[in-house]
């Protein structure tokens, strides 16, 4: 197999040697005891197509993603396969864990709206209203699930993680404050596994992805979550990181993502907890542990590389045409993640476990546009410009009362969620009216709503934009692409199902990354329909797989 590893993870892989301690309760019959899921984040099936097969424009025609073509070698490769919308991070992973949409997980974005719970104790950093007194009076809150729930987002570990003060309460529930993974309407996978005595981890960008726990709060035995947007700081457990490659993106008003060079740094710390995993120790290395039944990680890299545009270095990501040629840093971005995970492919070799481990590799969600020439960045490329809730009045500023839009969240999408739903037809026609501000595309509400997200509840938005491909809904020109949105760019992902028991296929027929979690369920043994949004839904595992 063709590698060409980092120093810096060839050295860190040595470093990683200790016996693998295969876990005591892994008693499940078949051939796969293991699953590694790994999402990176942004990744196109068009970046793996181009990746694996080589550009004649790009390392010198040779493929760039060696590792990743390994995989597909032995394994099922989905060039058809879609995130789900809206094609948020945490839409995105939550079907990969349980099987569902928004329709029936009741997460729509990590910031929303719900009608039925009471604002936080405290008014959080995200500006969302709160105070002591509103609950149980008040019902309909702006719900936050992003870094702004933490005791202090400047901190690697958000300062102790999630803040209670600054979470939704539950009115009915003597004002409980409503947690990630409470507010989930759903199991996980990781409650099936955990329920049958297995071991889980999971390592991604933000406390708040406490929701893999599931209902339960107890899904993830290993839960591994490092803040994304936290000032980044030298690591020196990470090799290459201390000092930080970039300096002049290490400020306190600085976050990883600022930095091409940083984020990769990141992105190793979670690549560190899946070799010590891997090694049968907890995600610091810390102590041995059992080796995870289902474990995994997101890659930030290369979504970073993808609509990163890096002023004090003259660096612009994303790509350089319409058929995916990679810039120069996005290039960089594509061959760090799939070095790495050429580190993880060793690691279960040498610890005896590749033909026991199934590797499934993914997205939880794509970025608009990849081609250049269409990005349009409302208001800042378009002088009259403004998003979808700035029409109407802007947030809590608006047509009658406190503000007619209750809660908006923008990017290259607006889901608008109004405090008067008697005027949402009145909404649109003013949306209607006024398009070429907004970037054009389709206004969603009524019965075309509930066919695109889903019946109406607490949580649906009243309305929903989808502008032209390109459109991204920012003020600054610091972001050259975004997501959440409808179009292929946003959700025609990656999709490689890879073990020593698949043969390799090409499926070209449509599928879901919801199908993920019930085809890593049936390959272990498990019942699919052991999650409670696969049965809703009807989600089949992925075809043509022998489980």
């Amino acid at each position: 197999m063709k590698k060409a590893f980092a120093p810096t993870l060839a050295l860190f892989l040595a470093a990683l040697t200790a016996p693998c301690v295969m876990p005591a309760q892994d008693k499940l019959s078949g051939n796969v005891r293991h699953v590694l899921l790994i999402s990176i984040d942004g990744m196109h099936e068009l970046d793996f197509l181009n990746c694996s097969n080589g550009l004649g424009t790009v390392n010198g025609g040779d493929p760039y993603c060696p590792n990743l073509a390994y995989l597909a070698e032995s394994g099922a490769h989905y060039t058809q396969a879609l995130a789900p919308f809206p094609s948020d991070s945490f839409p995105g992973l939550i079907a990969l864990v349980t099987g569902g949409t928004p329709r029936s997980t009741g997460v729509y974005y990590d910031v929303s709206y719900d009608r039925n719970l009471s604002p936080p104790a405290a008014t959080t950093p995200g500006g969302i209203p709160g105070g002591t007194g509103l609950c149980p009076g008040t019902r309909g809150t702006q719900v936050g699930f992003d870094e702004t729930i933490d005791f202090d987002l400047s901190k690697l570990d958000g300062a102790g993680g999630i803040n209670p003060a600054f979470l939704p309460r539950d009115p009915d529930n003597f004002c409980a404050p409503v947690y990630p993974h409470s507010f989930l309407r759903v199991n996980t996978m990781f409650e099936v596994v955990r329920a049958a005595g297995g071991y889980t981890a999971w390592a991604d960008k933000h406390p708040s992805y406490d929701f893999v726990n599931g209902p339960s709060g107890a899904g993830v035995s290993d839960l591994y979550t490092p803040e994304i947007n936290s000032a980044p700081v030298a690591l020196p457990q990470v090799m290459g990181c201390s000092p930080l490659p970039d300096q002049g993106t290490v400020t306190a008003s600085n976050a990883w993502t600022d930095s091409f060079q940083n984020i990769q740094c990141y992105d190793k710390l979670k690549v560190q907890s899946i070799l010590n995993e891997i090694n049968g120790k907890f995600h610091d290395g810390s102590s041995s542990t059992a080796v995870p039944v289902i474990f995994g990680m997101n890659f930030q890299a290369v979504s970073i590389g993808q609509k990163l545009h890096e002023k004090s270095l003259s660096l612009t990501g994303g790509y350089l045409d319409s058929v995916g040629t990679p810039s120069a840093p996005l290039l960089g971005e594509i061959q760090f993640v799939d070095e790495s995970i050429g580190a993880m492919i060793d690691a279960l070799a040498m610890a005896g476990l590749s033909d026991s481990t199934m590797i499934v590799v993914t997205a939880k969600h794509g970025q608009s546009p990849i081609d250049p020439n269409r990005v349009t960045r409302i208001p800042h490329d378009v002088a009259t410009g403004k998003a979808p809730s700035d029409i109407l009045g802007g947030v809590g500023t608006g047509l009658v009362g406190g503000g007619l839009v209750g809660q908006a969240l923008e990017d290259d999408v607006s889901l608008i969620w109004l405090t008067d739903a008697a005027q949402t037809a009145s909404s649109v026609k003013t949306l209607e009216a006024n398009e070429a501000l907004f970037g054009g595309g389709e206004v969603f509400s009524g019965a075309g709503l509930q066919l695109l997200i889903g019946n109406f509840n607490s949580r649906t938005p009243d309305i929903v934009v989808t502008p032209n491909v390109g459109v991204t809904y920012t003020g600054g020109s610091k972001k050259i692409a975004e997501h959440g949105g409808r179009a292929l760019d946003d959700r025609n992902v990656m999709l490689l199902v890879s073990s020593s028991q698949i043969p390799p296929m090409t499926i070209t027929s449509a599928v879901e990354t919801r199908q993920v979690a019930p085809t890593i369920l049936k390959a272990l043994g498990f019942n699919p329909n052991a999650l409670q949004a696969a049965r809703r839904e009807g989600t089949q595992p992925l075809p043509l797989l022998p489980y």
